[in-house]
C-alpha cells in the first residue's frame, strides 16, 4: 500500500473513534481513485512488485538509470527521470516501485511514438504508444526483466547499432542521427521485412532485423522523389504492363503519335485502353483518341506496354498499396546500376536483381510463366516494406556513416516536402 492510501485508510479511521457514541454511521466512502494509470496497475495487481521482486529484478532495474541517460538518442529526455530512478533504487521502498515503472513506462512510450512524415499504406504498420497497463504487464511476466528490458530499448538491431555508434561519438552531434533513428524505430525486430533506403539507393532484406541480402536501386530524383512509407507487399506481377503515367503520355507518346502515326504504338508494344485497374483495361481503337488534346493536356489517354524485353517494368514488379502509385520493378536499363548516384526515377524503384527478391519473398525460385501475359502470384504470408530515408548508418570500424541529404530532408531550415513532389511515374 502506497503512502497516500495508508494516510486515508488512517484518516477515515480517526474520524470513526471520533464519531459521537450512538451517532448513525455514515455511508462507506468509496476508495480513492487511482492518481495514475501505473498506480492503477499497482492497485489492480496487490501492489505485487516488478523491479524489487527478486534480485535478478532489482539487477533489470539497476540498469534503467544508463539507459535513461542515454535516451536523448532516442528522442527522450531522461536525465531527471535517471536521477529518479537511482534514488528509488537506494531506497527500496514499496512506494519506489511506482517511481521506478513510471520511468520506465514514459520511455517505453516515447520508443513508439508515431513517426512523423510517413505515408502508410497499411495503417498496421505505424507505431502507437501501448498503454502502461501493457507495458508493466510485459515487464512482470517476462521469463528474464533483464533480458526484456535490453530488447526493448534496442528496439532493433539495425537501431541498436546506430544508436552505440552515436553514443560512442559523444550523442546526436550531427541531425542526420537523430533523424534515422527516428525513422529506423519503424523496423520490426522480428520477421521479414523489405527495407529501402532511398539515402543510399539500396535496398535489404530484413530477417528478425538483421540483413540477410541486399541490392542497389535506382530511386526518384529530386524533381520526382520517392516518398517515405510503409505498407505490406502480398504478391509478385511476372510479365507486368507499364501503365504510362498521364504526365508522360502528354509528353513523350502523345507527340510521337501525331508525328509518326498510330503505327508507333504497336512498333513500341504500347495499348491505349479504356482505363487502367481490372475489367477497365479493355483495349480501344487508338484512333479513336484525340492526341492533339492528349499533347496539349486538354484530354487524357490510358496506354499501357505490353511485356517484352524493352518494357520499362522488366520481367517483374512488386506492388503494394500506398497513395503515390510507387512500386518495385525490374528495368532493362540495367548499365545505370554502375552508376554512383542512382537519383534518377520519378519515384518508383528500380531493381538490380529482381529475381533475388522475388526469390526470397516466395519462398522459392521465381519463374515468370512461359508467355506474355501479366500473373500474379500470391505470397503466403504478406512482407511489410518501408521506403525510408537514412542518412546515417553504422559504420563497420564503429563510426557512423553518412550519405549526402540529396531530398534535403534532414538539414536544419530545409524545405520537408517530399510527400508533396512524388510522383507516380516509374
Amino acid at each position: 500500500m502506497n503512502r497516500g492510501r495508508l494516510w486515508v485508510v488512517s484518516a477515515l479511521a480517526a474520524i470513526s473513534l471520533a464519531a459521537p457514541v450512538g451517532a448513525q454511521a455514515p455511508d462507506a466512502l468509496p476508495a480513492p481513485a487511482p492518481s495514475s494509470p501505473v498506480d492503477a496497475y499497482y492497485a489492480a495487481h496487490l501492489e505485487a512488485p516488478i523491479w524489487f521482486r527478486d534480485e535478478a529484478n532489482r539487477a533489470a532495474a539497476a540498469k534503467l538509470p544508463e539507459i535513461l541517460r542515454g535516451a536523448l538518442l532516442d528522442g527522450f529526455d531522461g536525465s531527471a527521470a535517471a536521477a529518479t530512478v537511482e534514488a528509488a533504487i537506494a531506497r527500496g521502498q514499496p512506494g519506489d516501485e511506482i517511481i521506478i515503472s513510471s520511468a520506465w513506462v514514459r520511455f517505453v512510450q516515447a520508443l513508439n511514438a508515431p513517426v512523423n512524415g510517413v505515408s502508410y499504406g497499411d495503417p498496421d504498420l505505424a507505431l502507437k504508444p501501448p498503454s502502461a497497463d501493457a507495458i508493466l504487464a510485459q515487464a512482470a511476466k517476462a521469463a528474464s526483466l533483464s533480458d526484456h528490458v535490453d530488447r526493448v530499448a534496442q528496439i532493433n538491431p539495425l537501431y541498436a547499432a546506430l544508436h552505440d555508434d552515436a553514443a560512442k561519438a559523444g550523442g546526436p552531434t550531427d541531425p542526420r542521427v537523430r533523424a534515422t533513428l527516428d525513422r529506423l524505430r519503424l523496423l520490426p525486430a522480428n520477421g521479414r521485412a523489405i527495407l529501402v533506403d532511398v539515402a543510399s539507393a539500396q535496398l535489404m532484406m530484413i530477417e528478425d532485423g538483421r540483413v540477410v541480402d541486399s541490392m542497389k536501386v535506382i530511386v526518384g530524383k529530386k524533381s520526382g522523389a520517392t516518398p517515405i512509407l510503409a505498407s505490406t507487399v502480398h504478391y509478385v506481377t511476372f510479365n507486368p504492363y507499364w501503365h504510362i503515367p498521364q504526365d508522360i503520355a502528354r509528353a513523350r507518346v502523345a507527340p510521337v503519335v501525331l508525328k509518326r502515326g498510330v503505327g508507333y504504338l504497336t512498333l513500341a508494344r504500347y495499348q491505349t485502353v479504356a482505363g487502367f485497374g481490372g475489367d477497365k483495361e479493355t483495349p480501344i481503337d487508338p484512333i479513336s483518341v484525340d492526341w492533339k488534346a492528349v499533347r496539349d493536356g486538354t484530354a487524357e489517354v490510358h496506354v499501357r506496354q505490353l511485356a517484352g524485353p524493352q518494357n520499362m517494368m522488366g520481367r517483374l514488379k512488386i506492388g503494394f498499396v500506398n497513395d503515390y502509385g510507387v512500386f518495385l520493378h525490374d528495368t532493362p536499363k540495367k548499365e545505370l546500376f554502375a552508376k554512383d548516384m542512382r537519383f534518377l526515377s520519378h519515384g518508383c524503384i528500380r531493381l538490380e536483381h529482381p529475381e533475388r527478391l522475388a526469390s526470397w519473398l516466395l519462398g522459392h525460385e521465381a519463374t515468370a510463366p512461359s508467355d506474355d501475359s501479366e500473373l500474379q502470384v500470391l505470397l503466403a504470408k504478406g512482407v511489410p516494406i518501408f521506403l525510408t530515408y537514412l542518412t546515417a548508418r553504422p559504420g563497420d570500424d564503429g563510426t557512423i556513416a553518412f550519405a549526402d541529404d540529396i531530398y534535403s530532408l534532414d538539414t536544419p531550415g530545409a524545405e520537408k516536402a517530399i510527400l508533396a513532389s512524388a510522383s507516380s511515374a516509374h
